[in-house]
């Protein structure tokens, strides 16, 4: 049967379906499509009452995408992709949010989403082989797949000062930002964090607000966007190349090709060459500066060439020596947290009525009634807006208490550490799949490809066991004991460790200190996943 002509049987009050997708942002957006083009019934549940996912919840000021938007966008239709036009080089978070609005459109996406929905428990029965699903609002499904596309940067990291209850004044999560918007004219805002969403916020309220004070824990690497309007010849020129492009992309290390990674080694460059090279992949914008020589992310050595560059162009745009000192990075190599691009962010902390606090210095000790308490100094404000990032790549996963074989529970299994194979399953969680999970490129790469690629990958699998008859497909442990010694291993090898980065769950109090992505590549991982699947899933356990 179609998914048109079973939208869902009943099985003693729980209707069933043969897949579940957690989530309706691009991943469980694109997943719900090339499921049904199976003739399988699916059902999305959205948290959300409407598609989006990480860019339903980010409308924060500012909000805009690092991933240059000729590349953030879908490359399985040449259809969807020929009608929609971006504007902008990096495109803000409501156009975005159109573009996937309009792709919802497009496929008739909704009929089979249930919004204003949270999944809050997942449960497989070794017997049936079926997973019950139950969510917040009463629902119990049953179905044989269940297929989480969370997201990576979806939940929310809710801040625990003492006393933030107590505060008299307004307070925002950059994740969570009000759909109307927040209007900060004439106030005293604080905003607290100074991660992509603190620094894209930042010069946007600071337009705003009569005094603006920003509370940074962690200098980061930052430099300018080179956001701009895009001309309507490099919008009909993508439009001709997208599926090509798409394709060349899936073969680069970042699943990116608006710039060229060069191979040469820092040793092997003069240092004329080095600094021609890494100044024009600064003036050019985005993340083309890591790609500056070969070995940037490998050696302290190359690293410490690119990062100095970086701190003295950063020096340059800030006025006062003071907070020159607080601004620049000099705990961290360059490129090992997240790499931030920002529109005048600098160049902000030369107005008079902003200020910034170094909480490494100055601890927040509480939020009081009237304001923030930092180092023994009470700062009044009116308005706190906490950009304090998400619990990556997990937090949404084991927001769903999921209990697997022999009553087995993944927060259990991962308390120590996500353990998967491949970033797709997890043992002991037969047809459970992840999208961009940890253990896959996924925040190191342009999102957008890697969920096309665990997508694709996926549907082919789902293809295979439903015409083979095949009941399951598991993990085995011996295939996530090597993925995992093999994940931790590239990272080993280069310079991500060196940072307490959300790409290790620093940020999350308590949460285990691991490296989290796969470091090998959008190419590498790529071809792994076709020579596992040539292999007849080798790595898998095939249930008859």
């Amino acid at each position: 049967m179609t998914h048109e002509e079973s939208p869902g049987s009943q099985i003693n009050g729980a209707s069933r379906f043969d897949a579940v997708i957690v989530g309706a942002g691009f991943a469980g957006m694109y997943m719900l499509h090339r499921l049904r083009a199976l003739g399988l019934s699916v059902r999305v549940f959205e948290t959300g009452d409407g598609v989006g996912g990480t860019w339903y919840w980010n409308r924060y000021p500012g909000a805009r995408c690092d991933v240059e938007s000729l590349e953030y966008q879908y490359g399985f239709s040449d259809d969807i992709q020929r009608e929609w036009d971006w504007t902008e080089r990096y495109a803000a978070q409501p156009e975005i949010l159109r573009y996937q609005n309009y792709v919802a459109d497009k496929l008739d996406l909704r009929k089979d989403i249930q919004f204003s929905t949270r999944v809050t428990s997942a449960d497989y029965d070794a017997r049936s082989g079926e997973w019950t699903v139950e969510t917040d609002r009463g629902d119990h499904v049953q179905t044989r797949f269940c297929i989480m596309a969370t997201g990576c940067l979806s939940a929310a990291r809710i801040p625990d000062f003492p006393g933030v209850r107590d505060f008299e004044g307004e307070t925002y999560h950059t994740g969570a930002w009000p759909h109307e918007g927040v209007d900060f004219t004439g106030k005293r805002v604080g905003v607290i964090g100074t991660g992509s969403s603190g620094i894209q916020s930042t010069p946007i309220i600071a337009e705003q607000a009569s005094h603006l004070t920003v509370f940074q824990r962690t200098a980061n690497f930052t430099l300018p966007a080179g956001n701009r309007p895009l001309s309507p010849e490099e919008v009909r020129k993508s439009k001709e190349t997208l599926l090509a492009d798409r394709e060349h992309a899936r073969q680069t290390p970042g699943g990116l090709i608006c710039f060229e990674y060069n191979e040469a080694l820092a040793e092997e460059m003069t240092p004329e060459a080095r600094e021609k090279e890494l100044s024009d992949r600064w003036t050019q914008g985005g993340f083309a500066f890591l790609g500056s020589y070969g070995d940037i992310m490998a050696t302290p050595e190359a690293n410490d060439i690119a990062a100095d560059f970086a701190r003295a162009q950063m020096r340059a745009v800030i006025k006062d020596p003071a907070i020159v000192d607080i601004l620049l990075p000099d705990d961290h190599p360059v490129g090992v947290k997240r790499l931030c691009l920002d529109t005048h962010y600098l160049e902000t902390f030369n107005l008079p009525h902003v200020d910034i606090v170094d909480v490494r210095a100055a601890p927040i000790e509480r939020i009081s009634r009237s304001g923030i308490v930092s180092g023994g100094r009470e700062y009044e404000v009116d308005a706190i807006v906490f950009a304090t990032g998400f619990d990556a790549m997990t937090g949404a996963i084991l927001g769903v208490d999921i209990t697997g074989r022999d009553g087995m529970k993944l927060r259990d299994k991962w308390a120590a550490g996500p353990r998967t194979y491949l970033g797709l399953g997890s043992a002991g969680f037969p047809n459970l799949f992840f999208i961009t999970g940890p253990g896959s490129p996924s925040v190191l790469s342009n999102m957008i490809v890697s969920i096309e690629q665990h997508v694709d990958w996926i549907t082919d699998c789902l293809s295979r066991l439903t015409s083979g008859n095949i009941r399951s497909i598991e993990a085995t442990p011996d295939a996530e004991d090597q993925w995992v010694a093999h994940v931790n291993e590239l990272a080993g090898e280069t310079l991500y460790p060196q940072a307490n980065s959300w790409y290790m769950g620093a940020n999350i109090p308590g949460k285990p200190r691991v490296f989290m992505p796969y470091t090998g590549g959008v190419d590498v991982y790529g071809q792994k996943l076709d020579e596992v699947a040539q292999a007849d899933y080798e790595g898998f356990r095939l249930g008859a």
